[in-house]
């Protein structure tokens, strides 16, 4: 191969791949919350997140931001699984969109007249909007820009190599089926960039280097080696991102076994699709439709298999904190006898307040920042309270008796205030990390004291304990309140006084009312939590169970 046409190749590749970045990370500035806006709401039905996938990734023309963003959403439970799993399935039918700029305007326009105009435009824009939503629609334009230049130069470069390569001379079978796949899978998993694959095989084909039905092999495998940016993008990641990783994959595997099967018949309906639009020689239109094709196949095959999916996927990937985070107590047959119910929603409300106590307590002693641990608590606890709310619900429904229908709002009483120790526990141990020295050791003494109250009454506030008293933590926390006005006059006295530095002055206050706070949630909490208890019947609930399987 001639050393000039290599080096066209290459900077037209590096072009290509350079106006993918500013174009897409042009877009996604420019659109700012907007996205996270649109997958949080716009997913509620299939066909609405499967149109959400197509409409932001021909928006930001990058499957694999959209993947990795969707990913992000999962893992930080803001959206559900079905919701990801049918973003996943619009998106790659929005990555084609790629393949119809390629072979729209990339072989049919004067791609100078408006690459450089646009490249000149945008990047005036981007410095005269500096930050700003228009600055980022210029990267974006200018993104455009050299992407289609890149484009030129890849046309050229495959123009002046004719017959040399050797691909011209594969056909997809046996083989050579496998290498074509193969070649365009690394492609992709190179230079992690689907639409970065497609515009290579589009430009090579359309330079008559790769013959048409090896060009749709290699189109397959592009498509499928995009999944290796889902599979990196999940590493250390939630059991439920790594659930729609394993959907990407199989959506990706299933629709290309398929396009292989029937890749002749799949290649003679595209053409003859092709011919009848009229453009019978263009052979990047041709592809640009089967791609399309390859990628619609996948979503009407999984559409209806999408709730099976997500079922099978939910016994997969299980993590510890998914399977703590089960409900113990509450069975939803308990429902027909509202007093049992009513006894193992109590049950569940003790592991809420249970970890709400680990959480207090580990906090304060987390003086590097919240631990794994702690943040595993957290969603475990989370998911508890959700579910008792549910139950709460449902147990409203039933026929319950006098006495424990007006007692049930305290059970959602119990889950807001444990709700509130986590977040306030999470809050402290992340300023802990940013604790000074205080020189005083005498105020030193007296935070400490202080803290140690705080956890003294975190104990004792533990409606468990045979000896816990409301009446006994009330007065304690009345001490600690006591205990924080003092302490919070003398740090003030100490801050004036130049004592100690302004900052550890305004971080020893914050932490300090966190933790009068925390101890404060903690005493209703265990208080009404009690309530709740005392009106539960004095049975056993396994007692109870045995003797309505009797009745």
């Amino acid at each position: 191969m001639d050393l000039g046409i290599s080096s066209s190749l290459l900077g037209g590749i590096g072009l290509f791949l350079l106006g993918m970045f500013l174009m897409s990370n042009g877009l996604r500035l420019a659109t700012g919350r907007n996205l996270q806006n649109i997958l949080e709401s716009w997913t509620r039905t299939t066909a609405r997140g499967i149109l959400t996938g197509i409409t932001i990734t021909s928006l930001v023309q990058s499957s694999s931001a959209v993947t990795v963003t969707t990913l992000g959403f999962v893992n930080a439970g803001l959206i559900q699984l079905k919701q990801a799993i049918t973003v996943i399935y619009g998106s790659n039918i929005g990555t084609t969109m790629t393949a119809w700029l390629v072979a729209l305007i990339g072989f049919h326009i004067d791609i100078k007249l408006f690459a450089l105009p646009a490249i000149g435009i945008g990047m005036a824009m981007r410095l005269l909007w500096n930050n700003q939503r228009l600055g980022a629609f210029g990267e974006a334009m200018a993104g455009f820009g050299v992407f289609f230049l890149g484009i030129e130069i890849l046309k050229t470069g495959f123009e002046g190599m004719g017959g040399s390569i050797q691909f011209a001379n594969l056909e997809p079978s046996g083989a050579g089926l496998l290498l074509l796949l193969g070649s365009g899978f690394m492609m992709t998993v190179l230079m992690q960039s689907s639409s970065a694959s497609m515009a290579i095989i589009l430009t090579a084909a359309g330079g008559n280097v790769i013959p048409l039905p090896a060009a749709a092999a290699m189109i397959i495998g592009a498509n499928v080696g995009t999944t290796s940016t889902a599979l990196l993008a999940v590493i250390g990641a939630t059991a439920n991102a790594k659930r729609v990783a394993a959907a990407h994959v199989c959506f990706n595997l299933l629709a290309g076994l398929v396009a292989v099967l029937i890749l002749p018949w799949m290649l003679a309906a595209v053409q003859l699709a092709q011919t009848q639009l009229g453009y019978a020689t263009e052979i990047p239109i041709v592809l640009a439709l089967f791609h399309s094709l390859f990628n619609i196949l996948g979503v009407i095959l999984l559409w209806p298999l999408t709730d099976t999916l997500v079922n099978f996927l939910k016994q997969r990937f299980r993590s510890s904190d998914e399977d703590k985070a089960k409900p113990r107590h509450l069975d939803q047959t308990l429902l027909g006898t509202p007093v049992l119910a009513f006894q193992a929603l109590g049950l569940e409300l003790q592991r809420i307040a249970d970890i709400g106590r680990k959480l207090a307590k580990g906090a304060i002693s987390a003086e590097l920042g919240p631990g794994g641990q702690l943040l595993s608590d957290r969603y475990i606890q989370n998911r508890l309270v959700i579910a008792a709310g549910e139950y709460c619900t449902a147990l409203q429904k039933t026929k319950l008796p006098t006495e424990l229908a007006e007692a049930l709002p305290n059970a959602i009483r119990v889950g807001r205030y444990y709700t509130a120790v986590a977040h306030l526990a999470e809050h402290f141990a992340n300023q802990q990390h940013r604790h000074y020295s205080i020189p005083e050791t005498t105020l030193m003494d007296e935070i400490s004291h202080f803290k140690s109250n705080v956890v003294q009454l975190i104990d004792d506030a533990n409606a468990e304990l045979e000896h816990y008293s409301s009446e006994t933590c009330s007065i304690a926390l009345a001490r600690l309140q006591d205990d924080y006005q003092s302490l919070k006059t003398k740090l003030l006295r100490a801050g004036t006084e130049e004592r100690i530095k302004t900052t550890e002055l305004v971080i020893q206050l914050e932490q300090m009312s966190q933790l009068r706070r925390l101890a404060e949630q903690i005493e209703k909490g265990a208080r009404y939590l009690a309530s709740f208890q005392a009106c539960s019947p004095a049975e056993p609930l396994e007692e109870q169970e045995h003797i309505s399987t009797n009745e």
